[in-house]
């Protein structure tokens, strides 16, 4: 069961993500039905932890296997998506993948479990700022050099 919970008049999301850094690109996802992109990863399920996470995710979506490296940041996330408030607490990592051959991968890639609409693109680094990236504080953690950093994004106060 996934850490995501309706309180009130907001959903309460628990999610993992992970930065994969290739040639100067980050993987990134984009659902092909929306304007943004976001960083792979989701919800934590009860009884998980956000490593452990952020793995299954990636088996799950891309079926490939990472290594976690780094922890980068935890981001308190308030925002609102199709009509929902949420307020969202999300475990950044720092990973790569295992198998070498899949360290060269500069394509675009699709998801494995059947799910269309999403698609895995590699943005460059030095245009970040050109990109829709949500939450928007992770074009700013992004370009930092020092981790694990805690950011608080609001899209309520801006």
């Amino acid at each position: 069961m996934d850490l995501c919970l309706d309180v009130g008049e907001y959903k309460l999301n628990i999610r993992a993500a992970g930065v994969i850094i290739h040639n100067n690109k980050v993987l990134t996802h984009k659902n092909v039905n929306k304007d943004h992109y976001a960083i792979p990863g989701g919800r934590i399920e009860v009884g998980e932890n956000s490593e452990l996470t952020l793995k299954r995710e990636m088996q799950e979506e891309l079926g490939k296997e990472i290594e976690i490296n780094d922890y980068m940041a935890t981001i308190e996330n308030f925002f609102e998506m199709d009509g929902k408030k949420y307020h969202e607490f999300y475990f950044l990592y720092k990973a790569e993948f295992t198998n070498e051959e899949d360290k060269k991968i500069d394509y675009i890639m699709h998801n494995v479990e059947g799910k269309e609409y999403l698609q895995y693109e590699w943005l460059d680094l030095d245009k970040i700022d050109e990109y829709n990236i949500l939450p928007k504080c992770l074009k700013n953690i992004l370009k930092m050099k020092q981790f694990p950093t805690h950011v608080i994004n609001d899209d309520f106060k801006e």
